[in-house]
């Protein structure tokens, strides 16, 4: 018994202090330091206006209005659910992930097609080979808060008639909230929505 003890208290000692060291330790120091030189990061990237949270530079949002410009499709849906939904407590619970179809399952055929179908419907002036790929597929993580420039600049058309603002007012905007590659050389321009429809709720406002 005493020999069995002699055994077990060395990795039982190591086991304590990782735990100290990794669980205690080790996350108090990065959450100092990241509160410290990063703090709107370290908070959730939080965007505020008038004092009220209205999302996150890092999560996208489901948005349906015809003045606004939309998001790619979402197999959680953003994590929004409708009044109904909650009164029916119907909503899905807070997640994130794909439906992880293969492109040979018929069932990510038939949404890419819908999708596709009500997006020609809200863009009517669009044709069906001008659709850029990312706005009809949804993101690994369906929490996407971006877009490709070009399925921001596809959308224009819409938006300009709903808001009787011109093309010319819009494509700056894009330009404004076009967010470059990494270092200049990793990954692809890119727009985040939301930014860019608070810039365009802005500019609504002031026409």
């Amino acid at each position: 018994m005493k020999c069995l003890f002699n055994k077990l208290k060395t990795p039982f000692k190591l086991s304590l202090v990782m735990f100290v060291i990794c669980g205690l330790i080790y996350p108090m120091l990065m959450t100092g330091l990241s509160q410290a030189i990063f703090p709107h990061q370290a908070n959730g990237s939080l965007i505020e206006i008038d004092g009220k949270v209205i999302g996150s530079e890092l999560v996208g949002q489901d948005f349906t209005d015809e003045r606004l410009f939309h998001c790619r499709p979402s197999a959680v849906n953003y994590n929004t659910f409708t009044q109904n939904e909650k009164e029916s407590k119907g909503q899905v619970l807070p997640s994130s992930g794909s439906e992880n179809l293969a492109s040979s399952n018929p069932k990510l055929e038939k949404r890419i097609n819908d999708d596709i179908e009500k997006f020609l419907q809200e863009n009517p002036t669009i044709k069906r080979e001008d659709i850029p790929a990312d706005i009809i597929t949804a993101s690994g993580s369906g929490l996407d808060p971006h877009i490709s420039v070009d399925a921001a600049n596809v959308q224009i058309d819409r938006v300009s008639k709903n808001t009787h603002i011109s093309k010319e007012v819009l494509k700056k905007l894009i330009k404004d909230n076009t967010e470059n590659k990494l270092l200049g050389i990793f990954g692809e321009e890119k727009v985040n929505v939301l930014q860019l429809n608070l810039s365009l709720i802005r500019e609504i406002k002031q026409s």
